[in-house]
């Protein structure tokens, strides 16, 4: 027995050094004040006992036994405990006055003081809540009171009432009505009460004593219910605090929102007089302008956002982005190491984006005559799971393919699937495969699974369909294929084409034709034009076949299909 008790009370007294003595170093930063305390033997037998009884579920003892410590020793780290065992033992009355104890002994802690404060409300003692939230508030610094608006705005939206506790706000709040932040927690306040009236009031008066504040333009625009009067108080805000960061992004974006492109650029063009290193304006001058083309001006306002970001991440937006473009600006200038450059910066942790563009950098090293080293950037890449080293996989059989090495992208692919049978894109890859190989059986097999597998992938339905049309064989099912695949996915330019291809093999040619210029329409592509020119050639119209074969050869004169249509058909471009 005395070994025993001799175990428990070192137990304790290693307990003790920790919740004592060597907690003193966070006091530092902390406002509550810590006592120096001797540890003796009853200290150690009473806090051991409080600890035990806990644990064996006697929530009173414990509490009443680690509240008598705390108020003997005047330690808030006790009174804390004691508080934790009340809550514990859903002992209400208890907790509050372990919370209240807790305050005392510590009267500049926040979280005591907000503690008090939520059991008081929680316990529907809402006027004793509002003398200690006022206690808070009237002791708040110019430098605090904003911090302890916002903790006593949090304490009152716990309170069922609304419209008590929003009586209640306004009452706290009324001897700080000059300071900012009153203002705009009683204007959001009073909208949530669905009292607009009361909102727009207090953010005029808001923005009329705090002409230069950002946040009161901001919050006014947000509750003026008409659109256009909102936007006009950004303007009105913006000509007279033209430097205004905030308010002039708020209404950059309002005007990309309003398709008013041109506008908002000048805004973020106006933002960048004063800010010129401002990452926010260079991300969205710098794609604003890839979408309208304006590819230099894209590269050096991206190239200026990348530089500006260092090595820090944004956590405003992803940057990938910006990479990306960047990337295939150099690509177009046929810059291949400066498009290597930009898809190395894109971060492994961005996983689906760092797949693509590992895919993408491997494109470019086989473009430059080192398909080695392509694949062995595949193969290396680092992946998460299946689904990306599947795309990995059809990334270097593309590669093999690509290097006229057909026969090792199949058994490639057919390896992968030996271990991953029904991953979509190696059933489709290996579909795709077998066709160029003429193994049509082994096309049609993977394209039938993946429809099983996966029923409401359009591209499977229109890769079979395509096939047969092609080969001008069971045209009425390659027709059912194709229009399912039309269902799935209307108005895809590369289904239309196989849509019209199908009907142009069942006769139907003035169908054929019609769905052949919408799809050209949608997608000005080579192969497109070398279905739609063959139906015109086949009606008879030549001139308009030959006109639109040698446009579509001046665009893409490699393009396979286009160039055995033409050896067929015995036209000269």
């Amino acid at each position: 027995m005395k070994i025993f008790r001799a175990i428990l009370t070192l137990s304790a007294a290693l307990a003790l050094a920790v919740l004592l003595p060597a907690a003193r170093a966070e006091q530092a930063s902390s406002s509550e004040s810590l006592p120096n305390i001797a540890v003796t033997e009853e200290l150690v037998q009473k806090y051991l006992f409080a600890e035990l009884s806990f644990q064996r579920g006697d929530k009173f003892a414990a509490y009443s036994t680690m509240s008598s410590l705390a108020r003997s020793l005047r330690d808030p780290r006790l009174a804390r405990r004691a508080l934790e065992f009340a809550i514990s033992g859903s002992l209400a009355g208890e907790a509050l006055k372990a919370a209240r104890l807790w305050r005392e002994i510590a009267p500049q802690s926040e979280e005591a003081t907000q503690t008090v404060v939520g059991l008081l409300i929680s316990g529907g003692r809402i006027d004793e809540a509002k003398t200690v939230m006022s206690q808070q508030l009237s002791a708040s610094s110019a430098e605090t009171l904003p911090n302890t608006i916002a903790q006593v705005q949090r304490q009152l939206a716990r309170v069922q009432d609304r419209n008590r506790a929003y009586a209640l706000l306004r009452e706290l709040l009324e001897p700080y009505g000059d300071a900012l932040d009153t203002r705009l927690t009683l204007a959001q306040a009073a909208m949530v009460a669905g009292d607009r009236s009361t909102a727009l009031s207090e953010a005029r008066a808001a923005l009329a004593k705090h002409p230069s504040s950002d946040l009161a333009a901001l919050v006014l625009a947000q509750i003026i219910e008409d659109r256009n009067e909102s936007i006009q108080s950004l303007v009105t805000f913006l000509q007279k605090n033209p430097k205004s960061r905030e308010v002039r992004l708020a209404y950059a974006r309002t005007l990309i929102q309003q398709s008013k492109v041109a506008e908002a650029k000048s805004q973020f063009a106006q933002l960048l007089t004063h800010h010129p290193d401002d990452r926010t304006t260079l991300y969205a001058l710098g794609l604003m302008a890839a979408q309208a083309g304006e590819m230099r001006e894209a590269e050096n306002y991206l190239s200026k956002y990348i530089q500006a970001l260092g090595d820090q991440p944004d956590r405003e937006r992803d940057s990938t982005q910006a990479l990306l473009v960047l990337a295939q600006i150099a690509e177009d200038k046929n810059d291949t190491a400066s498009a290597l450059k930009w898809l190395e910066k894109i971060e492994p942790d961005n996983q689906g984006n760092h797949i693509n563009a590992t895919l993408r950098r491997a494109m470019l090293l086989a473009k430059s005559n080192d398909p080695e080293a392509a694949r062995a950037l595949l193969q290396q890449a680092e992946v998460r799971n299946d689904d990306d080293r599947a795309k990995l996989i059809v990334g270097e059989a593309q590669l093999l393919r690509d290097a006229g090495r057909l026969d090792d992208a199949l058994r490639l692919v057919a390896e992968a699937l030996e271990l991953n049978k029904n991953n979509v894109d190696l059933l489709y890859e290996h579909a795709m495969l077998a066709e160029r190989a003429k193994q049509f059986d082994v096309m049609e097999r993977e394209l039938r699974q993946l429809i099983k597998v996966a029923p409401d992938n359009q591209h499977a339905y229109n890769a079979l369909g395509y096939s047969l049309a092609d080969r001008n064989i069971r045209l009425q099912e390659a027709f059912d294929l194709i229009s399912k695949a039309d269902q799935l996915a209307p108005n895809d330019p590369y289904i239309l084409d196989s849509l019209g291809w199908v009907e142009f093999r069942l006769g139907r040619l003035e169908q054929a034709l019609k769905t052949l210029r919408r799809a050209y329409d949608i997608k000005p592509d080579a192969e497109i034009a070398a279905h739609l020119g063959e139906v015109m050639w086949k009606m008879g119209r030549q001139e308009d076949a030959k006109k639109l074969w040698r446009s579509a050869h001046d665009k893409d004169p490699k393009n396979e299909t286009l160039r055995a249509t033409l050896q067929r058909l015995q036209i000269k471009h």
